[in-house]
């Protein structure tokens, strides 16, 4: 297990995760603290636990709206899968009837072709 040591709001709090994600976390330390920062500059201090309420409820609007965000693109894949798989059931049919129309002018082709030799 990794130790990592994070600032948030002026404070440094030593956080354990897991080798190789500590980048990750330092990352995750620094937008926490971005979204602090600009609840201090627009309210002042007023105190770090609402602070830290306040961020965390930023952190969860954003976090449903890309979830929201997500459902809506995966209806759209879904329904792009459907248009797709229902092309090409289309294309393999119209395939099919385009093999059987070229087979049928083949078999006029060579009757002409007879009729023209005989």
């Amino acid at each position: 297990m990794a130790q990592v040591s994070v600032t948030i709001d002026d404070k440094t709090y030593r956080m354990a995760c897991d080798e190789g994600q500590e980048e990750h976390l330092l990352g995750l330390a620094e937008q926490l603290d971005g979204y602090i920062r600009h609840l201090k500059g627009s309210f002042g201090e007023i105190g770090d636990h609402r602070l830290s309420v306040m961020a965390g409820i930023m952190v969860m609007d954003e976090l449903s709206d890309t979830k929201e965000r997500l459902g809506k693109l995966e209806a759209e894949i879904a329904s792009l899968k459907n248009e797709r798989d229902s092309a090409e059931k289309k294309a393999h049919a119209a395939g099919g009837a385009i093999a059987g129309d070229i087979s049928r002018l083949a078999e006029r082709v060579q009757a002409i072709a007879k009729k023209l030799d005989g």
